[in-house]
């Protein structure tokens, strides 16, 4: 199946060689993500549990995104919502709207049997591109707060300004 594909970027469901294409891409970029994380990705796409977006340019992948047909933590966990997770545009192919393609398939997949989507940003300024996409594309807070560690954090509580800060968002679709 192709969800998406236009010129050179072609947007599709991922395949074994992407689990080492994935690892080696963050490698290169100084992360260290483990091929575990991938192969697990591709089970779980096998056995029809999530859905796994792969914007590939020149048969090279560029980036990727899971869309989980329902939110599993956060506030839309009780809602049955999909939530789109792990949003990644390597960093040589940034720029050149290849993440808002992705969500452009994430949002159209979703909108067959949903009227919402939602997803969780980071609130450090790493996330500062995807904050202000997901502004630019519609998503709104869902009003719940910031949430840290998976909880929703209770005001004048303490946190850390780290990956697991972060501020649920959905669209209406």
């Amino acid at each position: 199946m192709i969800y998406f594909h236009e010129d050179d970027l072609l947007i599709r469901p991922m395949i074994e060689r992407d689990i080492q294409q994935f690892a080696s891409a963050f490698s290169q970029q100084g992360w260290h993500k483990p091929v575990e994380l991938y192969e697990d990705y591709y089970q779980q796409q096998n056995d029809h549990k999530i859905i796994v977006l792969v914007a590939e340019i020149n048969h090279e992948a560029a980036g990727y995104a899971i869309l989980l047909p329902s939110a599993d933590k956060g506030p839309f966990a009780i809602e049955n919502l999909p939530e789109l997770v792990d949003l990644n545009v390597f960093r040589k192919f940034q720029n050149k709207g290849i993440g808002s393609k992705i969500m452009d398939a994430a949002e159209s997949l979703s909108k067959e049997k949903h009227d919402f989507i939602t997803l969780a940003v980071g609130l450090h300024s790493g996330y500062g591109a995807a904050q202000r996409m997901y502004i630019k594309r519609g998503y709104i807070p869902d009003g719940t707060g910031v949430w840290y560690r998976g909880q929703q954090a209770e005001q004048y509580s303490a946190c850390e300004n780290d990956d697991d800060l972060i501020l649920y968002l959905y669209k209406e679709l």
